[in-house]
């Protein structure tokens, strides 16, 4: 018995540990690349949601122009270019893709009220539902219920004097509960590959 209590306190407390951790680099995770400007800018479909629960801004510098990285993100989907991200841990978590390593003119014509899969199966997690578009500037894409947006996805093009773009991508939330807390590290790990995925592929197309 107390050995069975030993290692239920050592589950509990590892269990306190990561809570606590999770906690103290949520800030990190939520403004990852971005400059202070860039969190305080106001983007493309943020009046979607004015006003979330959970809310973050991420961003990158890529060698290109907006033109040269719009495609990339207007492929997205788990049945057209894929979500840029680790497809080991895609097949792990039963969401096995290709991640594109070219430009598909067949995928390129996304229009506003078009659905974004995550996974192959169209039901598991529900597709994203495009919002709005603006050529060479921005896609945004969420969920909604009852006919109000519960939470989205910004991708913002901000083209930068020394020919390079910021890709600046936020997301909005009203979503309640722990899960969608708990699940915040793990979509970071896969938000950051899909970050440099794309940058890497553009920059290597671009050259």
């Amino acid at each position: 018995m107390k050995k069975f209590l030993k290692t239920i306190g050592i589950l509990a407390g590892l269990g306190v540990l990561a809570v606590l951790l999770m906690i103290a680099i949520l800030p990190w995770m939520d403004r990852y690349g971005a400059t202070n400007e860039e969190i305080a800018a106001s983007y493309s479909g943020d009046e979607l949601v004015p006003n979330p629960r959970i809310s973050y801004t991420r961003a990158v510098s890529i060698n290109a122009l907006p033109e040269e990285i719009y495609p990339w993100i207007a492929q997205l989907g788990a049945d057209k270019g894929g979500m840029y991200s680790y497809t080991w841990l895609e097949t792990l978590i039963q969401c096995p893709q290709t991640n594109a390593d070219r430009i598909h003119d067949e995928w390129q014509e996304l229009e506003v009220g078009d659905k974004v899969l995550m996974c192959p199966d169209v039901n598991a997690p529900p597709a994203y539902e495009v919002a709005k578009i603006e050529p060479n500037r921005a896609i945004v894409m969420g969920h909604q219920e009852n006919g109000m947006w519960t939470d989205i996805w910004q991708f913002n093009l901000i083209p930068q004097d020394d020919g390079t773009t910021r890709l600046v991508i936020r997301s909005r939330s009203v979503m309640e509960g722990l899960l969608w807390d708990m699940i915040r590290p793990g979509e970071f790990i896969m938000m950051r590959r899909m970050m440099l995925t794309i940058k890497e592929r553009v920059e290597i197309s671009a050259k």
